[in-house]
């Protein structure tokens, strides 16, 4: 009796060191983000959208009606280089607040990581097909003529120029990947840009904020004249490297972190 009872208390230890030990091993979780939009640090809200007045860095004032946007290969990378990458997309439609929301297809150990996304789609993506962003907005995808792919933003609005006064003209900043079809073969290069977050530690239940500051795109290094530049911009090679230029230099930036709540 005296061996059965040592033989089970020796079970029961091992079995509660087993118990702890296994407590302390990463856990797999989901990760949730949260895409946000500002002018300047003030909020872009549903009903600013056609209605309210922001000035770019050129001078001109603006309204804003549409503000559609692509990310796509969020990725974890840990301290001993392991990434996790779901390798999928999200298609924000900030003024009808459409996917706003976005969960990648993955789920990765707890820890703390390196995170960055992409801002459109890498060469190698575009040259997917993806039928839900070939009926997206209206199509999402680029005439063959610009090297086809897929748009990576489509923001419209109107605006006012203080050389103008009152005149009122309609504007389109489409970025596509940069395409001169004057040349023969077609000149394509790739103006997606990476959006490094930096280190992030990733709990359970985590809600990361990422928030597009949309005077940026209008600002450095490239002041955006919309007298010049308000339309015709996707066969325009020289915009496109502009505005990617804009987009990659502080459009996009880490915001709050914390519980997510549904």
């Amino acid at each position: 009796m005296k061996k059965i009872a040592f033989l089970l208390a020796v079970t029961l230890i091992a079995t509660s060191c087993s118990k702890k030990d296994d407590s302390n091993e990463p856990q797999n979780v989901p990760v949730h983000f949260l895409f946000t939009q500002n002018w300047d640090g003030d909020p872009i809200e549903n009903a600013d959208y056609e209605t309210t007045d922001y000035i770019n860095e050129h001078g001109e004032t603006l309204k804003l009606s549409k503000l559609v946007y692509l990310i796509s290969d969020i990725t974890f990378r840990n301290a001993s280089g392991e990434v996790f990458d779901a390798g999928d997309y999200n298609l924000i439609d900030a003024r009808e607040s459409t996917n706003i929301h976005f969960v990648p297809n993955i789920e990765i150990p707890t820890g703390t990581y390196n995170v960055s996304f992409t801002f459109g789609f890498d060469n190698e993506d575009n040259a997917g097909n993806y039928p839900d962003l070939n009926s997206a907005d209206g199509g999402w995808n680029v005439p063959l003529i610009m090297g086809g792919g897929y748009h990576y933003m489509r923001m419209e609005g109107k605006y006012t120029s203080p050389s103008t006064g009152t005149d009122v003209t309609n504007f389109q900043y489409h970025a596509i990947r940069a395409n001169d079809n004057t040349v023969d073969p077609l000149l394509l290069t790739d103006t997606s840009f990476v959006v490094d977050l930096g280190e992030i530690t990733i709990t359970d239940d985590l809600e990361i904020e990422i928030k597009m500051n949309v005077a940026e795109w209008f600002k450095n290094p490239n002041t955006w004249d919309l007298n010049l530049l308000h339309e015709m911009l996707m066969p325009n090679y020289d915009a496109q490297i502009m505005m990617s230029g804009n987009g990659a230099n502080g459009v996009f930036s880490l915001g709050s972190v914390g519980p997510h709540v549904d």
